[in-house]
């Protein structure tokens, strides 16, 4: 299944409102940990898969990138991507993640940002990649933590008077589809392990470099809720080489 809430009208204006969404990069709470695992993007050629409002592309031919490939499924976000981050360097296309079909050594860098929680066959994915990228080609990407993901609700156990109680962790060893409700839609996403996630790179092909379970920035604490993110693992950030 290609899951593609962003064309929702009610989904897309409630993302479109995240600070994330409005302010880029700066605003998402996992940027100064992913920002560290990024490769030198001078005179690359970079790949993002689900590139949504295009701001991981930005910061790629803004560092040096020659030019950058954003891909996504959502006509609404590739829209969106070209209003706020529109540079001659940039491609944007709609293509869905698992229909990427690029001849080998086409790219230098591959990025995705949360967004392999949406695909169902990762171990293919991860093969396209690796056939497109050139050897010693880095491969960054961030997803929704199999903590986060494992239980299938996406939300906070609560008491009667609304306080949160804990975070439920349930069915973790069982793959497959859940079904969360998220800015006010039924989203269908794809728990996998943590095991999953780091044995299909490596038996890709791929070699993995860093592995990061961010905490929420310092400087983004005082954003509503965002001191809960430091109850439990919310991303999951990896970096990897083709070998």
């Amino acid at each position: 299944m290609k899951e593609n809430k962003y064309d929702d009208e009610l989904f897309f204006e409630q993302y479109s409102n995240f600070p994330r969404s409005a302010e880029g990069l700066a605003a998402a709470g996992e940027w100064h940990e992913l920002r560290k695992m990024l490769p030198d993007f001078q005179g690359k050629r970079v790949l993002d898969l689900g590139c949504g409002f295009g701001w991981h592309c930005k910061y790629a031919v803004e560092h040096g990138a020659v030019s950058a490939l954003g891909t996504d499924l959502s006509e609404k976000m590739l829209k969106g991507a070209l209003e706020r981050n529109p540079d001659p360097r940039i491609t944007y296309e709609k293509t869905a993640m698992e229909d990427i079909s690029y001849p080998a050594d086409s790219f230098d860098i591959v990025l995705s940002s949360l967004a392999f929680h949406y695909v169902e066959d990762f171990p293919m994915v991860c093969k396209k990649i690796y056939n497109c990228l050139v050897k010693g080609g880095a491969f960054v990407f961030s997803c929704e933590h199999p903590v986060f993901t494992a239980y299938g609700t996406q939300d906070w156990h609560c008491d009667e008077d609304g306080k949160i109680l804990h975070w439920p962790v349930d069915r973790y060893f069982t793959e497959g589809k859940r079904e969360a409700h998220f800015l006010g839609c039924d989203v269908v996403k794809y728990h996998k392990t943590l095991t999953t996630y780091v044995n299909t790179l490596l038996q890709t092909g791929f070699a993995i470099t860093g592995l990061a379970e961010p905490q929420p920035d310092p400087e983004l604490l005082d954003v509503p809720g965002m001191k809960d993110e430091l109850r439990r693992p919310m991303m999951l950030l990896v970096s990897a080489e083709k070998r």
